[in-house]
């Protein structure tokens, strides 16, 4: 068999050459419009974390002291929960999302600021829902400490 000439107009062209065309045409992506979702914040002594979410629990955006730039003690204070919420809130203006319904977790100095934040940035709270762990006589306790 004789192997077939390209015509004079023709190109030839590499398996590797058409892969290449294909990577370079690259979609954008659409970011979808959340109107309501979820704020979880997560207080405790040591730190707070704050995530936005849509209705499903898809995260949308979150934020943490750690993350904003707090150090040691400052994570766990009132003004730290501030700066999360309003972090996180920037990252979410992307979605268009305007209210939440707010799940608090945990027993942390943060616990109030960070609500009173997400009221004051813009967001309107449909409800606030606590939703600490409390143990029903689970665990021993740990020994009393003899100092």
């Amino acid at each position: 068999m004789a192997e077939q000439q390209p015509k004079e107009n023709q190109q030839i062209t590499s398996p590797k050459e058409e892969i290449k065309e294909t990577k370079a045409v690259a979609k954008k992506k659409i970011k979808r419009q959340v109107v309501s979702g979820c704020a979880y914040i997560k207080a405790t002594y040591n730190n707070t974390i704050v995530t936005l979410t849509d209705q499903n629990g898809n995260v949308l955006s979150w934020s943490s002291a750690g993350q904003v730039g707090f150090r040691g003690p400052k994570k766990s204070t009132p003004y730290a929960a501030q700066s999360i919420v309003r972090k996180a809130i920037e990252k979410a203006k992307d979605y268009g999302l305007r209210e939440v319904t707010v799940f608090v977790k945990g027993v942390g100095s943060g616990r109030e600021a960070a609500v009173r934040a997400l009221n004051a940035n813009g967001l309107n709270i449909l409800s606030i829902k606590d939703i600490t762990p409390i143990p029903h006589n689970g665990c021993r306790p740990p020994r009393a400490r003899r100092v």
